[in-house]
């Protein structure tokens, strides 16, 4: 029977195959396999039903080592259960692992392979953590495409029942579970064909029940524990047989080829790769160009990696091979091989193959791009006089020399394949528009169609560059394009940063997004791109996508318009037709978020397809000349000018893929210098503020809430002010004679408006980022002017005199999350660690190579680090321990020192665990000891103190994550280290979701909150992490909303850092993944608190010995309707739209919650009152 066709990615190919076999999901969120178990929990809110006729019942876990717990746990109960998950995740459950496998109970993991945190964290594609569970005792089964995920995802589900073993079923993250392709997909009644029933009531017979009550997992001791663990092994020769048979099934129903070993190429070839992955589609492809030339060479696409069958890879080896490479897409450091390669070696030890040489090589880390050259140079390498016996591809490895060389790079995509290149901005849209254009091809044509998706490291707001290819033939080409038909621009500040149209094969065409006319472009492009458009006859149109989404009501949205204007100038489908799906594709998208944002979106699919302009290229632009461009990094720290020149320039320019090893020897441990993020100056925003000095009230709640720290209050004296550039705006301060200034950094502003929006006196209004460059010369010459004491108030507006240590970070625009962060360092910055939980503020904190944390002219700054996402608390804990240990031996040593006369050593122990004060006193105390003539045991200990002299100073330790490692995953160690009565402070990003993986819901999430694994509505109510820490009464907490309230938010954190034990503030942070404007962030928090859906309080314990109560409550009866509230927001009007009946249920639900958690806050105000005498 023929499959029906559609276009999905490897996530939901995954999903589509796992549900009709799954009854119990247990889940947990991670990138990049999240969307499968999303997709899964979709389908059961939508009543779709497995092979048992019921909808799969989906459990999201606090963790993956829950949900491992749960899936062992549902297994041994009966239940057919699978889970979804990658890198750290997938380490997170091997100790259940074991106990599955040990235990032979059939289940699936399905596993979108991702690197594993090393020097560095990466969220990109390898096979690091797969690798890791090699021993466990899982049948390993791997998809190298979208198509194999979708068949072989079967195969795994269908084997384990009959052999016993469980399987885990990976495939490449992102490369292929991201991947976009139209594929054949099973009907679900083709897999119950396939299922053997018995199979299914032999898995239920041996499952725990009283009804025939076994014990399973004893306590073995050394007497029976080997022989026991060896009884096992038939089982896994059973899987191999099961895997082969279930695969020749599949072969016979669908009429594929899949074996355990795959060989593709000349039946007599000589040389012979043997890998595993999505790289297997572009050997393929390179083995056809190769052989078409006359070679002869093939591959051996490794399917079934655990049990490994020699016999099978064996069997499928040519004769004729004279030379074999396998290449891993990991690394073991220390090892003589990588896995895969020192499995192939022992394999063929002692068969007809004994003597042939095999080469091991590294590849594809990271996801880092592996391209027919690279594969080609392996081919090479096997033919060359002396062959590197191990070696690395796609890098320059100019340390070990293990580098092969590239002697071509020629264009192997079928022939007719057409290539296409979108660069965009992050929430820009370009991403979810050219999804849907693939679709519409894939969908709605005969043609082949391959999307996949490039993303840097930042939130929204960095840069995305979607790849697509269609055509005739199938598309096997797993690599980025880099000879593309079509090149758009949606962003046109990337002009000046990007080779762009350096893609285009000559002929090609390239659409600009941008308010140039096409007069004006001759000034605004540079030499290099107009010199390569017109020598290579580039067919060159722009658009004013910018101008039509603004009229519209789209505004920074503009790519439903730039996708009309692809469909339009590419004919790959008539226009009208193209126009009418995007409009299908649009009502089925935005029909959530209401009518008003469904029109504004066909209007622009009208205009971008009417306003296109074709540009006539001057035949001057041939001969156009390069500016020289010397490099000028403004800084004085010889570290920085280093590390922005060798690493962070070409990183932005998007050259790091060029960087040899060598780049990274001195920091091989990972280590980078703060404050690279003011070297960026990306200029993204495509509006910025103005400020208008004469109706400023001089409040700079502006500077408060800015999410980047561009926008910064200064004064200045009067030699100050004479000295500032011409221009730049100013007015004498309010209570002093100093002139103050509003100074804005337009290159590093993403254009949220945040600023405007708060401003009580509207003296900022955003223009246009061209009309305000002029005012970036300001900035830089007056942003380290010196603050004056007089100004440095320690209310919400003196502390924005204060130097911010969080800058220009990759945060999104409008984000609710770095304002807070950015106040800590303004109060605290120059003597603080920070542990930070992974989660988008590891990620806007922390990524390389833009360090947004930043020093002073002391060269003092936030130490910052990450661990993981689970063990933050501990991690901080740790550095706090780490610390008083020191500090304890330099106090003894103080003693010492006192004894001796050292009054200096006095004054530092009467501050020593006030971080306020010590400083002050801990340099006295140095320098006291650098001149001072001591002998004997004052001698030593001066030695002693001055050796680890930089621990003097008492610090603040913080602790940075979101809600999703506060309330779930970390609130083991969260609750451990604030019982532990120590002097740590924790800081909650609070968005009520998972914000960095995509908007899964947590246990902060509230009722009736539409989010990801919960879908028809979250049903039980937010944990109240605050009254559980208020519980042990020795913890500081408070829950704060600076929109709501900016100075009991700037207080609580006062008071937090002074209190001398473990303290938690929560920050309420509404998010992109709301369904909110972004630029109204902070008005929403004040909405929040008027509804009563945020309460503001404090608890402060050192008030108890003073008699005073230490509760606070902070925030008034509610005045506002709390369900008009909350469907002002996309996550819960879409549960009104699709689930109307169970919306009003749970927003009843959860107004009465909030009326009820106000009034126990308003109780506890009396309940902590002291008694009355």
């Amino acid at each position: 029977m023929a499959r029906a066709k559609k276009t999905m990615d490897g996530n939901s190919a995954a999903a589509h195959v796992s549900y009709a076999f799954t009854e119990v999901a247990a889940i947990y969120p991670i990138t990049p396999s999240s969307p499968m178990a999303e997709e899964t929990d979709a389908m059961a809110a939508k009543g779709v039903k497995n092979l048992f006729g019921q909808t799969v019942k989906v459990a999201e876990l606090e963790s993956e080592a829950g949900a491992a717990g749960a899936v062992h746990g549902s297994l041994s109960a009966g239940a057919l259960t699978t889970t979804y998950t990658a890198s750290q995740g997938l380490l997170l459950m091997i100790p259940n692992m074991y106990k599955i496998a040990g235990e032979l109970i059939p289940s699936v993991i399905h596993v979108s392979a991702r690197c594993v945190s090393t020097h560095a964290l990466n969220i990109f594609g390898d096979h690091s953590d797969v690798m890791a569970c090699r021993q466990t005792g899982y049948a390993m089964l791997c998809s190298a495409n979208v198509q194999e995920v979708m068949d072989l995802g079967a195969v795994a589900h269908l084997a384990t029942l009959k052999s016993r073993v469980p399987y885990l079923h990976f495939f490449d993250g992102f490369r292929t579970s991201h991947e976009v392709q139209k594929i054949e997909t099973w009907d679900y009644e083709d897999l119950r064909d396939m299922l053997d029933p018995q199979d299914v009531a032999d898995f239920r017979a041996r499952a725990l029940n009283p009804e025939h009550p076994v014990l399973r997992g004893s306590a073995e001791n050394s007497d029976i524990f080997f022989q026991h663990r060896e009884a096992c092994n038939k089982y896994y020769a059973d899987a191999v047989a099961a895997t082969e048979a279930y695969m020749n099934k599949v072969n016979e129903k669908i009429g594929t080829n899949y074996q355990l070993f795959n060989y593709y190429g000349a039946p007599d070839a000589e040389r012979v790769i043997i890998a595993m992955g999505s790289v297997c589609d572009t050997i393929k492809e390179t083995v056809d160009f190769l052989n078409a030339r006359g070679e002869k060479v093939g591959m051996v696409c490794v399917h079934l990696y655990r049990p490994f069958s020699a016999k099978h890879l064996i069997g499928v080896l040519p004769e004729t091979v004279k030379h074999i490479s396998v290449i891993d897409r990991t690394k073991e450091p220390g090892s003589l091989g990588e896995p895969l390669y020192l499995d192939v070696v022992a394999a063929l030890k002692g068969s007809k193959f004994d003597a042939v040489p095999v080469y091991g090589g590294r590849y594809g880390l990271g996801s880092k791009d592996t391209l027919p050259a690279h594969v080609i140079a392996v081919f090479a390498n096997m033919s060359a006089p002396e062959p590197k016996h191990q070696f690395v591809l796609s890098i320059d490895d100019d340390v070990t020399n293990l580098s092969l060389p590239i002697t071509e790079t020629p264009d192997t995509t079928p022939a007719g394949t057409t290539s296409c290149k979108f660069w965009g901005l992050g929430s820009d849209g370009t991403v979810g528009a050219n999804k849907d254009s693939i679709k519409i091809i894939g969908d709605h044509t005969d043609m082949y169609a391959q999307g996949y998706f490039f993303y840097d490291s930042k939130k929204s707001g960095g840069i995305t560059v979607s790849h697509l290819r269609f055509g005739s033939s199938p598309i096997t080409s797993t690599y980025l394009i880099n000879k593309a038909n079509f090149v758009a621009c949606h962003n046109p500040s990337y002009v000046t940063k990007y080779d762009m149209v350096q893609d285009l094969v000559p002929g090609g065409t390239f659409l600009l997004n941008c308010i140039w006319t096409p007069e004006e472009l001759d000034k605004e492009l540079p030499a290099s791109m107009k010199r390569y458009i017109a020598q290579n006859n580039i067919n060159f149109y722009t658009i004013n996508g910018i101008k039509i989404a603004e009229e519209v009501g789209l505004p920074g949205r503009a790519s439903t318009i730039l996708q009309s204007a692809f469909f339009t100038i590419s004919g790959i489908l008539p226009v009208d037709e193209a126009i009418g799906y995007m409009k299908e594709k649009v009502v089925a998208k935005f029909s959530k978020k209401g009518e008003a944002v469904v029109n504004a979106n066909c209007n622009g699919i009208d205009r971008g397809s009417k306003e296109v302009v074709k540009i006539d290229v001057p035949a001057s632009w041939k001969d156009a000349v390069d500016e020289k461009a010397e490099m000028h990094v403004d800084t004085d720290r010889p570290e920085m000018k280093k590390f922005v020149k060798n690493i962070l320039d070409p990183v932005g320019r998007l050259h790091g893929d060029d960087l040899p090893v060598s780049a990274f020897v001195d920091s091989a441990d990972g280590v980078y210098p703060q404050g690279s993020a003011a070297f960026e100056k990306r200029g993204i925003a495509i509006s910025v503020p103005e400020w208008d000095p004469t109706k400023c009230a001089q409040c700079n709640l502006c500077s408060m809430v800015c999410p980047h720290a561009v926008i910064r209050p200064i004064v200045m004296n009067e030699e100050e002010a004479k000295a500032a550039p011409e221009g730049t705006a100013m007015i004498k301060h309010k209570r002093t004679d100093y002139q103050y200034a509003l100074i804005v950094s337009a290159l590093d502003c993403t254009g949220c408006g945040s600023c405007a929006n708060v401003c009580p006196t509207k003296s900022l209004t955003m223009k246009p980022i061209a009309s305000q460059l002029h005012v970036q010369k300001s900035f830089d010459a007056l942003v380290d002017t010196p603050a004056k004491p007089e100004v440095l108030t320690p209310n919400t507006i003196g502390v924005q005199f204060r130097k911010p240590y969080l800058e220009f970070s990759g945060a999104c625009a409008g984000c609710g999350e770095t304002p807070y962060a950015k106040l800590v360092t303004q109060l605290y910055g120059d003597k603080m660690y920070i542990a930070n939980a992974t989660g988008c503020s590891s990620i806007w904190g922390g990524s390389a190579p833009s360090t947004p944390y930043t020093v002073d002219k002391n060269g003092h700054g936030p130490a910052w680090s990450n661990s993981l996402f689970e063990d933050n608390a501990e991690f901080g804990y740790g550095m706090y321990l780490a610390q008083k240990q020191i500090r304890e031996r330099l106090a003894a040593d103080a003693e010492v020192l006192s004894k001796a006369g050292v009054k200096e050593a006095d004054a530092w122990l009467s501050t020593y665990d006030d971080a306020a004060k010590n400083d002050v006193d801990a340099d006295a105390l140095i320098a006291a000891l650098k001149g001072a003539n001591l002998s004997g045991e004052a001698a030593d200990a001066a030695a002693d103190f001055l050796k680890d002299s930089d621990y003097a100073a008492k610090k603040y330790q913080f602790i940075f994550g979101g809600d999703g490692w506060a309330y779930d995953i970390g609130f083991g160690g969260l609750d451990h280290v604030i019982a532990s009565n120590e002097d740590v402070n924790i800081v909650v990003f609070d968005t009520e979701v998972y914000s960095n993986t995509g908007g899964q819901a947590s246990k902060s999430t509230p009722t009736g909150a539409v989010a990801k694994f919960a879908a028809s509505g979250k049903v039980v109510k937010k944990k109240d992490l605050a009254q559980i820490a208020m519980s042990y009464g020795y913890v500081y907490v408070a829950q704060v909303a600076m929109g709501a309230n900016a100075n009991q938010c700037l207080k609580a954190f006062q008071e937090a850092a002074s209190y001398h034990g473990p303290s938690l503030v929560i920050c309420y942070a509404p998010c992109i993944n709301h369904g909110i404007k972004m630029p109204f962030n902070q008005m929403e928090q004040k909405k929040a608190v008027a509804a009563g859906y945020w309460n503001l309080f404090r608890y402060n314990p050192s008030l108890i010995p003073e008699g005073k109560n230490p509760f606070s409550l902070d925030s008034k009866a509610p005045t506002a309707d709390y369900v008009e509230f909350i469907e002002g927001e996309t996550r819960y009007s879409a549960l009104k739209r699709s689930f109307p009946g169970k919306a009003e249920q749970l927003f009843s639900i959860a107004a009465d919650n909030s009326i009820e958690k106000y009034n126990k806050l308003a109780k506890l105000v009396d309940f902590y009152a002291p008694d009355a005498e």
